[in-house]
C-alpha cells in the first residue's frame, strides 16, 4: 500500500465533517491553508526563478505535503529536498521524481530503506563522511541500486558539512571508487545568515558564504570531480543565491505557506497562507485567553500575532494557551475565533495530521500532513 492514499483516505474519513464549513468555523486549534494564496505563492517564486540563473527545488520539510509539492513541481520546481529519510519515502511514493534528501543517511534501517526506494527513483543524499560513503555504497550493492550524492560543505552553520574544500577532496575520490555512489555535486546552507536582521550584513554574509562553496565546488572540479549541482539557499536568501551564477539550484520552502520570521526576511514578497485558527475561552478584563498554545503553534524565532488586530500584544504562550492583552476593552467575545500567524511554519505544521484546505473562506477538503513528527509514513508502521 502506498503512503500517500492511506493517508488521505484516513484523515478524509477522520475530518469529513469540517470540510464545507467556513474557515472560522471549524473545530479549533486547526491548521488552516488558503490554497489561493499558496497557489499565489508558488507562482511568484516560479516566475522569479526564470529570471534567476540557479532553478528551484523547494525544501518540503515546511510543509510535509505531496498536494504542495506537486504543485511546486507543476509551476516550474525541478524536484523537492527534504529532511528525512520518511520524507523522501512519502515524496517519492507521491509521485516526486527527484528527491534530495539534504542531510545524512547514517542509521542502517533507513539506509536499506533508501537504498531500496533508489531502484526506481532518483535519490539523492548529503554525505560529509567516507564511512558513511561506504555504508551507503555497501547498501546500494545490496539493493542493486544507485546512491547520487552532494558532497556537504559547512559555509558557517558550524553544522553538518567538511570545513575545507581540502577536506571535501577525499570524500570525492572515495566516491569514485566504489560502486552504487556517483557524485552529483556539492551543497552548502547558509541558514546562518537568515539570522541576521540588517539585510546589507545579510547580503555580505551570504555572499561569504556562496563563495565558500562555489570554491569548493571549484577545487573538486580542479581535481577532477565536477559538479552537476550546487545547491543552497532558502526561503530568505532566494534572491542572493539564486542570483549567483554559479549556483545551480536553491532549496526554499517556507515561501509557500511563510510565517513570522520569513515575513521579516521578504517583506511583501509572498502571502500569509498558512495560520492557526484558535477559539477564545476566556476573557479576563482586557486580556482574550485563545485555546492555542505552544503544543497548537510554534514559538520558534517569533512569537504568534493574532492577524486581525495588531494592537493586541502577546503576554504569553502556555502549553495550551495563549493570553493577548488589549490597549482597551477588547471586541471579541467568548466563542469567537481568531486566526494566528506562526513563529516558524516549519515546526507549527510538525504539530499537526492535516491541513484545512480554504478555498473562497470555504473548508474544500483535508491534506494529510505526512510524515509529521520523527516517526515513519503511516503505511510503513
Amino acid at each position: 500500500m502506498s503512503v500517500v492514499p492511506s493517508m488521505k483516505e484516513l484523515w478524509l474519513d477522520r475530518y469529513s465533517d469540517q470540510i464545507g464549513r467556513g474557515r472560522h468555523e471549524v473545530v479549533t486549534p486547526a491548521l488552516l491553508l488558503d490554497l489561493d494564496k499558496a497557489k499565489r505563492n508558488i507562482s511568484a517564486m516560479a516566475q522569479r526563478f526564470q529570471e534567476l540563473p540557479a532553478a528551484l527545488r523547494p525544501h518540503i520539510k515546511v510543509h510535509k505535503s505531496i498536494e504542495l509539492a506537486r504543485l511546486e513541481v507543476e509551476a516550474g520546481a525541478i524536484g523537492v529536498a527534504c529532511a528525512t529519510a520518511w520524507e523522501a519515502i512519502a515524496m517519492a511514493e507521491g509521485g516526486i521524481e527527484d528527491v534530495l534528501i539534504a542531510n545524512e543517511l547514517v542509521q542502517p534501517d533507513k539506509i536499506r530503506l533508501i537504498a531500496a526506494l533508489a531502484k526506481d527513483h532518483r535519490i539523492t543524499v548529503a554525505v560529509d563522511d567516507v564511512g558513511n560513503i561506504e555504508q551507503l555504497s555497501a547498501a546500494a550493492r545490496e539493493a542493486d541500486s544507485v546512491f547520487e550524492v552532494l558532497i556537504e560543505i559547512d559555509v558557517g552553520m558550524g553544522r553538518c558539512g567538511v570545513r575545507t574544500s581540502k577536506e571535501s577532496l577525499p570524500l570525492a575520490e572515495r566516491i569514485a571508487s566504489l560502486p552504487g555512489v556517483v557524485m552529483r555535486g556539492v551543497q552548502g546552507y547558509e541558514g546562518h545568515c537568515m539570522l541576521e536582521p540588517d539585510p546589507a550584513l545579510r547580503l555580505e554574509k551570504v555572499r561569504r558564504a556562496n563563495a565558500k562553496l562555489v570554491d569548493a565546488a571549484g577545487f573538486l572540479a580542479e581535481h577532477g570531480h565536477p559538479s552537476e549541482v550546487v545547491s543552497a539557499g532558502g526561503t530568505g536568501t532566494y534572491a542572493i543565491t539564486g542570483a549567483n551564477p554559479a549556483i545551480t539550484e536553491v532549496q526554499a520552502g517556507s515561501y509557500t505557506l511563510m510565517d513570522c520570521f520569513h515575513t521579516s526576511l521578504v517583506p511583501g514578497d509572498f502571502e500569509v497562507a498558512l495560520t492557526v485558527l484558535g477559539t477564545v475561552v476566556s476573557r479576563q478584563g482586557n486580556t482574550v485567553i485563545l485555546d492555542i498554545g505552544r503544543k497548537s503553534v510554534s514559538t520558534d524565532l517569533a512569537l504568534p500575532p493574532m492577524l486581525s488586530y495588531p494592537d493586541a500584544k502577546v503576554r504569553q504562550y502556555a502549553e495550551e494557551h495563549a493570553l493577548f492583552d488589549f490597549p482597551s476593552t477588547p471586541t471579541l467575545a467568548i466563542g469567537d475565533t481568531v486566526e494566528i500567524m506562526a513563529g516558524y511554519a516549519p515546526t507549527t505544521v510538525n504539530l499537526y495530521d492535516v491541513f484545512h484546505i480554504v478555498e473562497n473562506e470555504v473548508v474544500t477538503d483535508i491534506w494529510p500532513i505526512t510524515p509529521r513528527g520523527p516517526g515513519r509514513p503511516l503505511a510503513l508502521r
